[in-house]
């Protein structure tokens, strides 16, 4: 039996999800998110709790229990707290400003890079080396965060780049001279 499959989701107050055959939709004080899962896997709603069962031992199933009940935590936790991953920019001149809803990025190209973050998603810049990525779909507030990374992945000379909030960079030696 799956460990994580068999615990249950707890509702918070102020969360309702619905159950439509295999479409669910969960409405919070962040949002509203709704997803549809494979028919194979049943999932109920009582009282304030949702409950995922597999039909069978099949190993398909075995690995649809686990993710299924993974996904709906994560959609009740994103519309009552939210999601947000945070970004930092280590270099000299490597500065984030944000422009309306763009975040503009200059990282030592020849041009400013701008990213526009997609609906429902919402990014911050406290300072200019600080970038905090904020939303209720953990799916996506990751994918955001993982292209601004993208822009300039942190290098293992000198450790400049763009990196997450507590990412550890291992670093290497440079050339030694003669």
């Amino acid at each position: 039996m799956s460990r994580v499959g068999k615990k249950p989701v707890e509702i918070p107050s102020g969360v309702t999800v619905t159950v439509d055959g295999s479409n669910v939709t969960v409405k919070g004080p962040k949002g509203e998110l709704s997803r549809s899962f494979n028919p194979d896997i049943e999932i109920k709603v009582e009282e304030n709790v949702i409950n995922v069962s597999r039909p069978s031992d099949a190993k398909e199933h075995r690995a649809l229990h686990g993710t299924t009940r993974a996904l709906l935590s994560n959609m009740v936790e994103g519309v009552s707290k939210g999601f947000e991953r945070t970004l930092e920019l280590i270099g000299v001149g490597y500065r984030a400003q944000k422009q309306g809803t763009k975040l503009v990025l200059n990282v030592g190209y020849s041009h400013p890079v701008e990213i526009e973050p997609e609906t429902g998603i919402e990014i911050e810049v406290p300072s200019n080396t600080r970038v905090i990525v904020k939303g209720t779909n953990k799916e996506r507030v990751g994918a955001l965060a993982a292209n601004i990374r993208d822009v300039r992945p942190p290098e293992p000379y000198k450790g400049k780049g763009i990196r997450y909030e507590g990412e550890f960079v291992r670093r290497k030696e440079g050339k030694t001279g003669k």
